[in-house]
């Protein structure tokens, strides 16, 4: 896969041909390790990973080793997964789905299912067990203020330039102070200081679609998108500055971990920092598999996943 095409493709196969709804259980699998997975988050000391067809990825040993969810009740794509303790976590994907667990991701049961119109979820986070938001296709923004047995749709503001709100708002992250950022397209970034009900844009100085993003230890932001593109920008989003990079693979995920910030992309792109996101260096991961997740374990290694399921430990 080349960085020319869009990630979308990773993750909105066939919104076209998707006529409608068929609420069927995820499978069981032998294969599972070898899903396409496209998001990751820390339960607690566990590792939680989703990706297609509904598959959900458990590890108890900091990604030494994966095992299935015994029980998640829809076999469509899942896009985005967020916890706030060992136990209560969020999943979102395709057909506006949001899945809730209590158990840490053993199972999950329905909050949300649109059968309606396939307008996926993208990402969710949550800021403790009863607040979150989850963002997706069109500048589709939902919130809850009771952990998800209600999702109120948010109204946003065209962005500057444009008549109509129609971003694809893909990726979620938050600061320790209760600010949370969206990554879209057309190089904006959206943040919101009061739970996902209102927003703000952020001109990046970019014109490509941002994929995610990440706050760095200093507070400043990081965000990655398409071409290669890694932006560091102040915590108000005022100034912008581009790390070079001689890839031209897109960036799909960031995380960070005390002063150790990892990025991963198509082609197997793998950028590291160890001083807080002040340099990077690449790592090829050598096969040039498409990237789409990683978590940092404590000790700085990290969990890398892609199209072609769990990759290893870096």
């Amino acid at each position: 896969m080349r960085n020319l095409m869009p990630l979308l493709v990773l993750m909105l196969p066939a919104l076209l041909q998707a006529s409608s709804l068929s609420a069927v259980p995820a499978t069981q699998t032998a294969s599972a390790n070898a899903a396409k997975l496209l998001s990751v988050a820390r339960a607690g000391e566990r590792t939680v990973a989703v990706g297609d067809h509904g598959v959900v990825l458990l590890s108890d040993d900091h990604g030494g080793h994966f095992r299935q969810a015994t029980s998640v009740p829809l076999a469509t794509p899942l896009t985005g997964v967020s916890f706030v303790d060992a136990r209560q976590g969020w999943a979102v994907g395709h057909w506006g789905a949001i899945l809730a667990t209590t158990d840490g991701g053993d199972t999950w049961q329905v909050q949300r299912l649109s059968s309606a119109e396939d307008r996926p979820l993208f990402a969710v986070h949550f800021f403790n067990p009863q607040q979150g938001v989850a963002v997706g296709l069109w500048s589709l923004v939902l919130t809850t203020d009771d952990g998800g047995k209600h999702w109120t749709e948010q109204r946003l503001e065209a962005p500057p330039g444009s008549k109509r709100a129609d971003l694809n708002l893909m990726g979620l992250f938050a600061d320790g102070e209760g600010c949370l950022y969206a990554t879209a397209e057309r190089g904006q970034l959206l943040r919101s200081d009061d739970q996902g009900k209102h927003w703000r844009y952020v001109d990046t100085g970019y014109s490509g679609t941002l994929w995610t993003g990440a706050v760095l230890g200093d507070g400043s932001l990081l965000v990655g998108g398409q071409r290669g593109t890694l932006l560091h920008g102040s915590a108000d989003g005022a100034r912008w500055q581009r790390v070079s990079l001689q890839s031209k693979s897109s960036v799909t995920a960031i995380d960070v971990s005390g002063q150790t910030v990892i990025a991963v992309g198509l082609d197997g792109l793998i950028v590291r920092s160890d001083d807080g996101g002040q340099s990077f260096h690449e790592q090829p991961s050598g096969d040039g598999v498409s990237l789409t997740a990683t978590l940092l374990n404590g000790d700085g290694s990290p969990i890398v996943f892609s199209r072609r399921g769990v990759v290893s430990r870096h």
